[in-house]
């Protein structure tokens, strides 16, 4: 799956597999550690998706308030 963008509802499908594999405990070491690897790099892409759409919530928010809210630049 790499090389492409996976949406946030992708990226947790694939999490949640990868979950599933750890916990059964078949996968050699090697195959557990690039499991380890790809899903820990999903955590991260997901709380970063979440962080950006909550930026974006409290944006909307805080201009139908009319209060001034942080501006953060997505990178």
């Amino acid at each position: 799956m790499a090389g492409k963008k996976l949406t946030f509802e992708q990226s947790m499908s694939r999490l949640e597999e990868i979950v599933g594999k750890l916990e059964q405990g078949e996968c050699g070491l090697d195959e557990s550690l690039k499991l380890f690897e790809e899903g820990a790099k999903l955590a991260a892409s997901c709380n970063q998706m979440l962080d950006q759409a909550e930026q974006k919530v409290d944006l909307l928010l805080n201009a139908n308030t009319g209060e001034e809210a942080p501006f953060v630049q997505e990178p």
